[in-house]
């Protein structure tokens, strides 16, 4: 994979951080024989407690990071995420929003009072974040933005049992589930793991084992042909357990899973023959993953059609499947973007340019998708957002 252009340079501390993570993974592949898979190359890089990407403290998100997810674009997200899931909490008794993953912790500092605004005051609010890191982030930030509602927040240290009735989200999480990657030859499936060279990292296939051959022969399968030879790409194997996960939280209610990806159609397409891998470093993107270990963020596209089948193994059911562009108009910016306007109705202009960042195809209104899965018979009209174009049919 080739660098496209010059990427910012690091500081020296980033540098003295990035030459710990590396120390550690060249460790690494030499105590497994000199080679390791992508997955665990991946794991190592964003999540190593205390080094990696996601566990040390260097800002991620926002302007001063690397990249900036839809919330901290705009509150307009999650205000619509309130108005398509108010009427779905009003109706339990306690009703729950779990959030996987919430990174700078503006989600929830934006959801929260949103959905009192809707009656919802009382909700409880629960965080599953495995980074310490971030969960000081995620407090710091309710403290300073939603005080009030800080004591509504829990952080849990493993997936709550399923007795919550209510909402889960994972926004921009799946996307960064360990990959394997793999390369079609004529005679069948290599693995490209991970080996040390000349001081960094460089790939290298050998025959891919069992589980990753038989993840290849379903997409292949699913497709209709096979993939041809040369063709690369990527699978998350952890993709369908980290769903079942999201899913077990629940008694009643529905998962939401906002991500940028596609159909397993999109993803395996035959012009995208090197795969889906992006990096983000100091708002750059390439697709590099091997360098600046620690320092970047390494991310694939979401195959929704593989986390609709995981989410029907597990017992939901698929309730809905939309872009973002097309969640966000149907659960309500227009009102939002009415119920911001000035004096005489004249609009927000901070808040229209958001809004087209949210919704326009060339931003993330049609790379970003949203997938529901509904679990204990909870009805997909009972939470907006599909019913402008619902794409179930494509997955």
């Amino acid at each position: 994979m080739q660098q496209r252009f010059e990427l910012p340079v690091p500081s020296g501390a980033a540098r003295e951080h990035g030459a710990c993570v590396a120390t550690h993974l060249h460790a690494v592949i030499a105590a497994a024989g000199g080679w390791i898979d992508f997955a665990r190359f991946m794991e190592i890089a964003l999540y190593a407690p205390g080094i990696g990407y996601y566990s040390a403290g260097a800002t991620k998100f926002g302007p001063a990071g690397d990249f900036v997810t839809a919330p901290e674009i705009s509150p307009l997200f999650a205000r619509c995420l309130a108005r398509a899931c108010a009427p779905l909490l009003a109706g339990f008794e306690k009703p729950v929003v779990v959030e996987f993953g919430a990174g700078s912790g503006v989600l929830a500092a934006e959801l929260l009072p949103a959905l009192a605004a809707h009656g919802l005051g009382g909700v409880r609010y629960r965080i599953l974040e495995v980074s310490g890191d971030l969960r000081q982030r995620q407090r710091l930030t309710l403290a300073q933005r939603v005080p009030r509602h800080l004591a509504q927040v829990e952080w849990l240290d493993a997936v709550p049992d399923a007795s919550a009735d209510g909402v889960v989200i994972a926004n921009e999480v799946a996307d960064a589930l360990p990959v394997s990657r793999f390369t079609r030859s004529t005679t069948g499936v290599l693995e490209q793991g991970v080996i040390s060279d000349a001081g960094g990292f460089t790939w290298a296939p050998r025959p891919a084992g069992a589980e990753l051959a038989d993840a290849v022969s379903v997409v292949e399968s699913s497709l209709g042909s096979r993939l041809p030879p040369g063709y690369t790409s990527e699978i998350s194997l952890r993709l369908p357990g980290w769903v079942a996960a999201l899913g077990a939280s629940l008694r009643q209610g529905l998962v939401l899973i906002c991500d940028y990806g596609g159909t397993r159609r999109e993803i395996y397409h035959p012009e995208r023959c090197d795969g889906t891998l992006a990096c983000h470093y100091r708002h750059r993107a390439h697709h590099d993953p091997l360098i600046l270990p620690g320092l970047q963020d390494i991310t694939a596209w979401v195959d929704f059609s593989a986390a609709a089948a995981a989410g029907e193994a597990s017992g939901l059911a698929v309730a809905g499947y939309t872009t973002q562009a097309h969640y966000l108009v149907d659960a309500g910016i227009d009102a939002e973007l009415a119920a911001a306007s000035g004096p005489g109705g004249q609009p927000d202009l901070r808040l229209v340019q958001q809004a087209k960042t949210l919704l326009l195809p060339g931003e993330m209104g049609e790379r970003f998708k949203v997938l529901a899965l509904a679990r204990g018979g909870t009805a997909p009209e009972s939470c907006r957002g599909f019913g402008f174009r619902d794409l179930r049919h494509l997955l």
